[in-house]
C-alpha cells in the first residue's frame, strides 16, 4: 500500500520535497495527497504542478484529509516545532528540515513528542545521504585533521538563520559523524555582509580525541564550492559533494583492506633518496590514488526514500532528532562564540 504523504512548507527547498514525492508517485510506493503553505498562491502552484491538494494551514489539511501518515516539514526554522508537534500528535510521521529548531529547548520538545506519540521524526541532513559521503564511511579510521569549505553566492531564501545554521550544519553533521568524539574548544569568528545575520565565518574545533576541524561557510562568495578534506594516519581523503566524487591517498599500505570497493587509480613512487638527504622518506616510498566506487544519485531523492522505509518498517531513521540536536548544539555553540569575538574586539 503506498504512504500518503504531505509537504508543510513549499517554498524553493519544500517545493522539491513535492517533486520527489510526486516521481516517487509514479512507483506506487507513495501518495502525494497535499501540499500547505500560507501563501495560497503558492500553494496553488505547486499542487497544480504535482497534481495534488491544496491548503493553507496544516489544521485544514489534517481535517479535511485525515489519510495522511507521512510529512516533510518545511517552513522556516521557528516554525519547525508547532508544526511537527501538530503533525506528530494527528499520528503523523515527520521529516524535518535542518536545523532540526531554532534551540536546544525547541529540539528536545520535538524528542519528547516523536517519544510520545510513538512517531517516525527524520532530519534533512542532505549531505548524509550524499552518494560521495557514504562510499567513505567505510574508510573511517581515526581522522585527525579535517579542512572544510562551503561557499554560495547570495540568496535571500533561509535569512531567518545564520551562515552557520543554513549552510555549515551541513558538514558539522558530517564531521561529528565521521570524528565520533566530544567537542573540547572552539573558536570562531563571523560577520554579517548583507544581512542582518552571520554571512561568512571561519571555525576552528578541537575534539577530545584529538581531532581539529577548520570549517569556513560563506553565503555571500562569487563562486560555489561544496568540499571536505582530512587526514588519517597515512592517508588523505578528499570529498566534493558537488561532483559527488571521493579521492583517496594512500601511503605504502595504509589503503591495504581499506575497503573493496576502492579501486587503485594509480601509483607515485617518490623515488630513492640520496645519502646526502637522511631525513628523506624511506627508499621508494609510494603514494597510490584510488577513488571508491560511487553510483551518482539525487541526496534529496536518497533522504526521502530513507525516510519512507522508516516510515513503512516503524524503525529509527539514519538521522535522528538526536543527531540533529547534536549539530544544533554545536552550531549554536559556534555562534555563542562568534558574538564573544564580536565583542573582544569592539564590533558589538
Amino acid at each position: 500500500m503506498p504512504i500518503n504523504v504531505a509537504v508543510i512548507g513549499v517554498g524553493a527547498f519544500g517545493r522539491n520535497h513535492a517533486r520527489v514525492y510526486q516521481q516517487l508517485q509514479q512507483t506506487g510506493s507513495v501518495r502525494l495527497v497535499g501540499v500547505v503553505d500560507a501563501d495560497m498562491a503558492r500553494a496553488d502552484a505547486v499542487a497544480g504542478e504535482f497534481g495534488c491538494a491544496a491548503f493553507g494551514s496544516v489544521e485544514q489539511m489534517l481535517t479535511t484529509r485525515s489519510e495522511v501518515q507521512a510529512a516533510s516539514v518545511a517552513v522556516p526554522t521557528v516554525l519547525h516545532l508547532e508544526v511537527a508537534r501538530a503533525l506528530m500528535e494527528a499520528g503523523v510521521d515527520v521529516l524535518i528540515e535542518k536545523p532540526v529548531a531554532a534551540t536546544l529547548g525547541e529540539a528536545d520538545e520535538l524528542i519528547r513528542l516523536a517519544a510520545q506519540h510513538r512517531r517516525v521524526a527524520q532530519v534533512g541532513h542532505l549531505e548524509r545521504f550524499n552518494p560521495a559521503v557514504r562510499a567513505t564511511l567505510p574508510l573511517i579510521k581515526r581522522p585527525m585533521f579535517f579542512e572544510v569549505h562551503r561557499l554560495s553566492v547570495f540568496s535571500p531564501r533561509a535569512l531567518d538563520v545564520d551562515v552557520v545554521l543554513d549552510l555549515m550544519i551541513h558538514d558539522l553533521d558530517i564531521v561529528l559523524t565521521f570524528v565520533k568524539s566530544r567537542v573540547k574548544e572552539i573558536r570562531a569568528v563571523g560577520l554579517p555582509i548583507l544581512s542582518g545575520k552571520v554571512d561568512i565565518a571561519n571555525v576552528r574545533i578541537e575534539f577530545e580525541s584529538g581531532c581539529v576541524a577548520n570549517f569556513t561557510a560563506s553565503r555571500v562568495s562569487t563562486e560555489r564550492v561544496r568540499k571536505l578534506r582530512f587526514f588519517q594516519a597515512g592517508q588523505y581523503i578528499s570529498i566534493d559533494y558537488g561532483r559527488q566524487d571521493v579521492l583517496v591517498f594512500s601511503v605504502g599500505g595504509a589503503s591495504d583492506g581499506a575497503h573493496p570497493n576502492v579501486a587503485k587509480d594509480a601509483t607515485l613512487g617518490w623515488g630513492t633518496p640520496s645519502a646526502s638527504t637522511p631525513s628523506a622518506p624511506s627508499a621508494n616510498l609510494q603514494i597510490s590514488m584510488a577513488k571508491p566506487a560511487i553510483t551518482a544519485e539525487e541526496p534529496l531523492l536518497a533522504e526521502i526514500e530513507a525516510f519512507l522505509r522508516a516510515v513503512r518498517e516503524r524503525s529509527r531513521p539514519v538521522v535522528s532528532l538526536e543527531d540533529g540536536r547534536s549539530a544544533l548544539e554545536l552550531g549554536l555553540a559556534i555562534l555563542a562564540e562568534i558574538g564573544r569575538h564580536a565583542g573582544r574586539i569592539g564590533l558589538g
